[in-house]
């Protein structure tokens, strides 16, 4: 059980590292940003004609008389609504990850190379493009299996009584575990992790991963706090990274000291 505090714990210092170098903050913002601006338009455009794809994808139903007609469609309106919702939440980190791709990456240099003991940090020594090919292909097949996920729990989410206790609970921690994954990427990746590896590496420390990914997954249920967590969240998988590699961490530089690494002065552990 101790992992789970370790995991929650690493998410907390990845949001204090982050409000030490402020100045990195707001560009962590933007990526985010976009991406909420893109699933906001999306989901509205659902909303408003949502209604009229599901009476053009079942003509079979015309003739059927009141009220079954308007609860059939209902229902399908209401369950592709809550599927693209659903969807949302399990690709939103993937999508604003790709977008911020750059950022992210050097925000999690920045994170090795200020707790490595020796002030140093793993270089993938890939091309940007060839590192955002690896990045997209990989986000794909971690939705389909989130994807596959979602849809399981869904239908779950029918049954009686377990439906409405368990079944989310799982869902929570299924997220937290995709989401953790689509973090702990940005650092694993550079290290020449493959993504089997990865989801190997991630399965062999569930309740670490819980720890880190569930309170993040409950945080992103709130509008809007996704946007706000993201940079500290790569900050802090980055921490929970080197944890699943057994790498040695030492204590980060303090926040006034932020200025002389963006100078491009050597940050070392203390």
């Amino acid at each position: 059980m101790r992992d789970l505090g370790v995991g929650f714990g690493r998410l907390l210092e990845g949001q204090r590292w982050m409000a030490r170098h402020d100045r990195q903050y707001g560009f962590g913002l933007l990526p985010g940003l976009i991406t909420l601006v893109l699933y906001t338009a999306a989901l509205t455009a659902l909303a408003v004609w949502g209604d009229d794809a599901v009476t053009w994808a079942t003509p079979f139903a015309d003739n059927w008389p009141s009220p079954w007609l308007g609860l059939f469609r209902g229902l399908l309106t209401v369950v592709l609504f809550a599927l693209a919702l659903l969807l949302a939440v399990l690709t939103f980190t993937a999508v604003t990850l790709l977008v911020g791709q750059p950022f992210y990456e050097s925000l999690s240099e920045r994170v090795d190379r200020d707790v490595s003991p020796d002030g140093t940090t793993p270089q993938s020594g890939l091309p940007l493009h060839r590192e955002l090919w690896i990045s997209a292909r990989d986000s794909l097949r971690i939705l389909v299996r989130a994807a596959l996920w979602g849809v399981l729990l869904f239908a779950l989410g029918f049954l009686p009584v377990v439906g409405q206790t368990v079944v989310p609970v799982i869902g929570f921690f299924v997220t937290g575990f995709f989401l953790t994954e689509e973090l702990t990427a940005v650092a694993l990746q550079r290290r020449g992790v493959e993504l089997r590896d990865r989801l190997t590496l991630l399965r062999s420390r569930k309740l670490l991963v819980w720890g880190f990914g569930t309170p993040l997954a409950l945080a992103f249920l709130v509008p809007f706090v996704a946007v706000f967590l993201m940079p500290g969240a790569v900050a802090g998988a980055t921490l929970l990274a080197r944890d699943l590699l057994g790498e040695e961490t030492a204590g980060g530089r303090d926040g006034d000291e932020d200025a002389d690494a963006d100078e491009g002065e050597p940050v070392s552990g203390s």
